[in-house]
């Protein structure tokens, strides 16, 4: 599989390899060993199944704390898929990155912990997929207004369709950092992991 960093490394879109044929196609979809070589946790923990009509737009939501990684793929259609750095203390706080995923290009972007997710749908209807690193806790979920002006998402849809919910998000700069993930750099992570050793 080919696997990119996205304009935030942490995030990376990933392109599994198809084996084509006259037939059809197969590929994996998910393998721990070989995505775990890629810093995505090779522990599963719930998978996720939406489907949407075109305009829905579901977002931005984080998991905090008991933060959820998520492996976002299409399996029919196709949508613009976003995630947003709310890491507390990042150089990169605020900033987003963005991909278009569909059944016919096959993409998967993974979202680690602390990064809130979105999308929207481009195609008639979408059906997605998301393996997630932890599962849902309804206490632990925090949203972000998916047009905050602050973040600048140039979302490919002008009026999207929005569940009561998410059209009453606040701004991130509306949320206490206290209830937000914290930034844990590197060289931190590792002196704390030598530690617990």
């Amino acid at each position: 599989m080919n696997v990119t960093p996205t304009e935030l490394p942490e995030v990376l879109l990933i392109e599994p390899r198809a084996h084509a044929d006259a037939r059809g196609f197969f590929m994996e979809i998910w393998s721990g060993p070989q995505y775990e070589k890629w810093g995505v946790p090779a522990t599963m923990r719930q998978d996720n199944l939406s489907w949407s009509r075109r305009g829905v737009l579901r977002g931005l939501h984080v998991q905090h704390p008991a933060g959820q990684g998520k492996l976002v793929y299409v399996l029919a259609g196709q949508v613009f898929d976003v995630a947003v750095d709310v890491r507390v203390g990042s150089p990169r706080f605020g900033r987003f990155t963005s991909a278009e995923l569909s059944f016919e290009n096959r993409r998967q972007l993974y979202v680690p912990e602390g990064f809130a997710h979105g999308f929207c749908v481009l195609s008639d209807a979408a059906l997605v997929a998301y393996k997630c690193t932890e599962t849902y806790r309804p206490d632990c979920e925090i949203g972000i207004d998916w047009n905050d002006p602050a973040i600048g998402v140039p979302w490919p849809v002008a009026s999207p369709i929005l569940s009561a919910k998410d059209a009453s998000l606040p701004r991130l700069s509306d949320i206490p950092t206290d209830c937000l993930p914290k930034h844990i750099d590197a060289a931190h992570r590792h002196a704390t992991d030598a530690r617990a050793a």
